[in-house]
């Protein structure tokens, strides 16, 4: 039972498991701002273009409830979660395209650090100085 405690306190304290969580949280707060900027910013102004709606009022009223309350089916606050979500998943896609583009550029400039021949040292530097010279007394 040990090992296990043991080998859980190993994963769980790696630095890539705190990364994630920090990722998390971060990605909990983007949302929630993406969140206001559709329902806050973006849908006032298209409502009023199409009219004066208000797509957070949108909603189909399915009757009464057992309960005695309206039954709504609200198909204008599942409008505003799909752009959120549609703007959500296209800044992650820019942030993976960008984190692409600069592994490649990284690989191919560890690519060409491998291909490039490594500088003369001293003693061969020396050895050409010499047959240069001797090239030239003969």
């Amino acid at each position: 039972m040990s090992d296990w405690i043991k080998e859980f306190k190993e994963f769980a304290l790696k630095g890539n498991v705190v990364d994630m969580a920090v990722g998390i949280i971060i990605g909990g707060a983007f949302g929630t701002i993406v969140k206001s900027m559709v329902t806050d910013v973006l849908m006032p102004p298209i409502g009023k273009l199409l009219g004066g709606v208000s797509f957070s009022d949108m909603a189909i009223n399915l009757g009464k409830g057992a309960d005695g309350k309206d039954v709504l089916l609200k198909y204008g606050a599942f409008i505003d979660n799909v752009i959120s979500f549609l703007i959500v998943a296209f800044c992650v896609f820019l942030l993976v395209k960008g984190m692409n583009h600069m592994k490649a550029q990284f690989e191919k400039e560890e690519e060409t650090k491998e291909k490039a021949p490594p500088a003369p040292t001293k003693t061969e530097l020396l050895l050409e100085e010499i047959r240069d010279a001797l090239v030239k007394k003969s």
